[in-house]
């Protein structure tokens, strides 16, 4: 995984298993997180993919605090933020 320099053999979105994988936690665990929208992912019909880019800022997101990131936090966040901005009418 390459931080700052696009890479064209990097995928744009990995599956759950590969983000899973990468991460090291269990695929039913990241699945529930995704479905309590407390993990960032896009739905296609049925089936959902992770975005590298999500990953990549979760990673850099811990070791710049050096601490541990809480997802459904930062999910939470933006779900407020956007939500202030539809109620006010400002683009984010």
């Amino acid at each position: 995984m390459t931080f700052g320099h696009e890479n064209v053999d990097r995928p744009t979105f990995y599956t759950v298993r590969e983000a899973a994988r990468i991460m090291r936690c269990n695929p039913s665990t990241l699945y529930r997180a995704i479905r309590e929208n407390a993990f960032p992912a896009v739905r296609v019909r049925a089936r959902y993919v992770v975005p590298a880019a999500a990953v990549d800022r979760l990673a850099a997101a811990a070791s710049e605090s050096g601490g541990c990131v809480d997802v459904a936090r930062l999910a939470a966040d933006q779900r407020a933020a956007a939500e202030v901005a539809r109620m006010t009418g400002s683009a984010r």
